[in-house]
């Protein structure tokens, strides 16, 4: 054997590679964990992935007909500056980026209300913004005198908008989202992922008949020029060493031996570890050890699945859609709760104008007169539709309905020529934060940290508040660090702390740092964690 854990001699069966940290997984939280080792330049280490191309849950696809679409909605915004170093090392250029201004509304009574709705029921017809007023009133007034917390996502919902936002918006825009109704879910997660209404200021508002400035940490993004959210993790993954790559089919998961710190490939290799940082959905990783007490312990958490949906049209872009980016999607009238005009992110994200296609449909189902390719230009939405138990779907006719609520949203016209169409399902797509999520994830992640695995990303960890790829990143950056140097894991353990604050502590341009002081980001009352034992 190489160096350092590398294979001397290829890949093959039977072979074993020991390394001190494996890492499991190059999605952001794996690369990040990689980037840090990369850096640090202490331990060996190594990363697989079942996958050929690196991304995981922040990849992107490419239709035959030339459209792509991520997996999900994604955009990059910031709280950390190691992660900015990174990305920004990654795609360098200006012209590798797009900058955009959040243009988001939701779908409601054939309006476009500005994001947050609850900010802006001004925009609502008269007797809709009397009963919001009324029960954002009372709330107001129950809240002056409540002395509990909270029990859950819906009383929250109810403390903080009112009964009325909670029936027309709140209630059913969530369970599309979530696929699990507003009562089954816990409210510790929130922060900054959903605005809290300003009584004073919406009541101005609706008097003046004003609306409400943007909201929130995404207000403004940036999205890449070419390959969509995915290329940004492929460039990222190449200021990492290929040699300690380890990708496609020869890096797929078998079995994870923990009492003997062993993963086992499906081509034979064994790969040997100290510690392993997983970044699989923690579910998937205690039954890969198979560990029946942990196994029957995951079953606690809940998640749901993701549909994306992608529709790549004939002509130019319609006024009607303008710049908008995201849009949100309460009522019934389709079975999306987002979508997205991919379109707007890159003019790289669909076909060049020249390319001739033949129209596939047109978008109230009709075949149309002629099917001889002809050109451009194209547009394209991207739509997103969660499944779970307690919230089924009829996968068959998932994207017939789904084009023909773009038509009863009026986001498509009946006559327009569909070109491209494109359906995936990511079986774990949210990490729900439910009422038990707190009660397993406080036995189970430390039960893998005594057996020398950290399971983190956003279903390692399964803490949605810290999902985004900045925060995914981190979470490996983070990991890594814990390991080598002792340092604290804020975003797993302070998600509210991190998400307040610019994290500037770490920069790649200046070297492996240790932590184990913590100086500059101490935290009333926040112990730092011991390294683990070697």
């Amino acid at each position: 054997m190489a160096p350092n854990g590398v294979l001397s001699n290829g890949n093959g069966s039977g072979q074993e590679v020991d390394v001190d940290i494996l890492i499991i997984g190059a999605g952001p939280t794996g690369l990040g964990a990689a980037k840090r080792l990369h850096q640090i330049d202490g331990p060996s280490w190594m990363i697989i992935d079942s996958n050929e191309i690196p991304g995981g849950l922040a990849s992107t696809d490419i239709t035959p007909e030339g459209f792509l679409y991520d997996v999900g909605g994604h955009v990059i915004f910031s709280h950390y500056k190691y992660f900015d170093d990174c990305i920004n090392e990654a795609l360098p250029n200006e012209t590798d980026w797009y900058q955009h201004q959040r243009v988001s509304y939701v779908r409601y009574k054939d309006l476009w209300v500005p994001y947050p709705f609850q900010n802006n029921i001004s925009m609502l017809p008269k007797e809709d913004q009397v009963i919001c007023l009324e029960g954002m009133i009372d709330a107001a007034l129950e809240a002056r005198v409540a002395n509990t917390k909270p029990k859950d996502f819906d009383e929250w919902i109810l403390r903080n908008n009112g009964e009325g936002l909670a029936n027309i918006f709140m209630r059913p825009y969530n369970y599309k989202v979530w696929a699990v109704p507003t009562t089954k879910m816990q409210c510790q997660w929130l922060g900054e992922r959903v605005a809290a209404p300003n009584v004073k200021l919406v009541t101005k508002n609706v008097i003046l008949n004003k609306t409400a400035g943007n909201w929130g940490p995404n207000a403004t993004f940036r999205f890449p020029a070419h390959g969509g959210t995915g290329n940004i993790w492929i460039s990222v993954a190449k200021t990492i060493p290929r040699e300690k790559q380890r990708f496609g089919s020869h890096g797929r998961v078998k079995s994870v031996d923990a009492p003997n710190k062993r993963v086992h490939l499906e081509d034979g290799t064994t790969i040997k570890y100290e510690k392993l940082i997983s970044t699989m959905a923690v579910d998937s990783l205690v039954e890969a050890m198979h560990d029946d007490s942990l196994i029957k312990l995951s079953r606690g958490l809940f998640y749901s699945t993701t549909h994306v949906i992608g529709v790549g049209v004939r002509g130019s872009r319609p006024e009607r859609i303008g710049d908008k980016c995201w849009l949100y999607f309460p009522e019934d009238n389709c079975p999306f709760y987002r979508a997205t005009i991919f379109s707007n992110y890159s003019p790289n994200n669909q076909p060049q104008a020249t390319k001739k296609l033949p129209t596939q449909q047109l978008a109230d189902g009709s075949k149309p007169d002629s099917t001889e390719p002809t050109a451009g230009p194209y547009w394209s939405i991207m739509l997103e539709v969660s499944e779970s138990s307690m919230k089924p779907v009829n996968v068959q006719t998932m994207l017939p309905d789904c084009i023909a609520g773009l038509v009863a949203t009026q986001m498509l016209k009946p006559t327009d020529e569909i070109v491209s169409t494109y359906h995936r399902a990511f079986d774990h797509g949210y990490p729900t934060p439910t009422l038990e999520r707190e009660g397993v994830l406080t036995q189970l992640l430390p039960k893998l940290y005594d057996m020398g695995i950290l399971s983190r990303g956003r279903f390692g960890s399964w803490r949605y508040e810290v999902g985004n790829q900045d925060h995914s990143f981190m979470l490996g950056v983070e990991a890594a660090d814990h390991i080598v140097n002792g340092a604290a894991e804020l975003t797993l353990n302070y998600p509210d702390f991190v998400n307040t604050r610019v994290n500037s502590e770490r920069r790649l341009v200046d070297g492996a740092q240790f932590f184990k002081s913590m100086k500059g980001i101490r935290v009333e009352g926040m112990p730092l964690r011991a390294k683990m034992d070697g």
